[in-house]
């Protein structure tokens, strides 16, 4: 896989934001079938810093409803990304 196809897009939310500013921590939407080293040599390569760990979550996809018509979302995978001190943090996600 390439780099654009382990890293999807950030996830943006106020969550994420506070753990970027707070503790250092990048949050992205990979891949499901991507492990941590290759979320880890991505984001090493894209942006340019050194990664201290990375922890990954399965999220499945939920029923939803729409009227009489039913169907789930799509399931999906999301990685934290802490960087190691001294390194700048890419300013990606501004709300």
């Amino acid at each position: 896989m390439t780099i654009y196809q382990v890293i999807k897009r950030p996830v943006v939310t106020e969550k994420g934001v506070d753990k970027k500013d707070t503790e250092r921590t990048l949050c992205f939407e990979v891949d499901r079938d991507a492990n941590k080293t290759e979320v880890r040599q991505a984001v090493e390569k894209l942006f340019g810093v050194k990664v201290a760990e990375v922890r990954t979550s399965n999220f499945y996809g939920k029923l939803r409803r729409r009227g009489k018509f039913s169907g789930y979302r799509s399931d999906w995978k999301k990685a934290y990304v802490k960087l190691k001190e001294g390194e700048k943090v890419p300013e990606f996600a501004e709300i």
